[in-house]
């Protein structure tokens, strides 16, 4: 019987030991005056047996994360905003959605009209050939350069009803750290002269692809024109942000429940670590 009850209550241990470690939620939460910057990738249901589902957020889930926001009078900001000197509401929160799938308007433009809320597009250029998700070239399969992607009149529609707001994100998609400079200009700069042309907005952020850059990118965005650059490095930042081109990100995760989403809008992370 004893054994049992030792046995009972190292496992009690153990798995509220996971659970702080997973969720962190003794972590105080950072000051609710700096905003919260929020990552997503798709909204779209789950496909079975594929390596990226963290990145598809269901339909179901982004709108109790929006309801979520809503209840706790969160003011939804673009990205532009984040680099002004007006200003933001106490709490702020600002959406930003990686590389432009057609989901993004099927599945969570609905959504933001429904909340009243708004978001920032991290556009690839080129998204009909040669775009990729692959980080290295060994990589098996390239499952998100076959996931649909939005045409130009699709973004043109997102941007005119004022819901979505451009952020330049390479022209390919390109992996920055494993190009020569003369290219990673290329797709840095002309990134946003080509989304001014074709949309008629230069602009104002920029995201690296795969959230993989050098500091010698940094400069490259800075000299490019953009007044702000978005990292994948998890994390909650005050404003006036230290280095406007490298700020962190909220990342939400497509297999994280409502509990998790919570913690990472405390703290900028998910536990320990991430």
């Amino acid at each position: 019987m004893i054994a049992e009850l030792l046995g009972t209550g190292a496992g009690l241990l153990g798995c509220a030991g996971y659970f702080s470690a997973r969720y962190a939620w003794w972590r105080s939460a950072v000051d609710w005056s700096a905003p919260r910057v929020l990552m997503y990738h798709m909204v779209s249901p789950h496909r079975p047996r594929t390596r990226f589902n963290k990145l598809r957020v269901t339909p179901e889930l982004f709108e109790k994360q929006l309801s979520w926001l809503k209840e706790r009078d969160f003011k939804f900001v673009f990205a532009s905003q984040l680099f002004d000197a007006e200003p933001l509401p106490q709490r702020s929160v600002c959406l930003t959605f990686d590389d432009g799938f057609a989901d993004n308007l099927r599945n969570a433009d609905p959504l933001l009209e429904k909340f009243n809320a708004c978001a920032t597009l991290y556009l690839v250029v080129e998204r009909d050939g040669g775009w990729s998700s692959k980080k290295k070239a060994h990589h098996g399969d390239d499952e998100l350069a076959d996931e649909p992607k939005l045409s130009d009149e699709q973004v043109a529609a997102m941007v005119a009803s004022g819901r979505w707001e451009l952020g330049g994100h390479s022209i390919t998609h390109a992996n920055l750290a494993t190009i020569d400079d003369e290219t990673a200009q290329n797709e840095i700069a002309n990134s946003r002269i080509e989304l001014e042309s074709r949309f008629g907005i230069a602009p104002a952020t920029f995201a690296y692809p795969f959230g993989i850059y050098e500091q010698r990118h940094v400069k490259m965005v800075e000299e490019a024109g953009f007044r702000g650059a978005m990292t994948t490095e998890p994390g909650i930042e005050p404003l006036p942000y230290a280095d406007p081109q490298q700020v962190p990100r909220i990342k939400v995760s497509g297999k994280e429940g409502p509990y998790a989403f919570s913690m990472r809008m405390r703290g900028g992370k998910r536990g320990l670590l991430k």
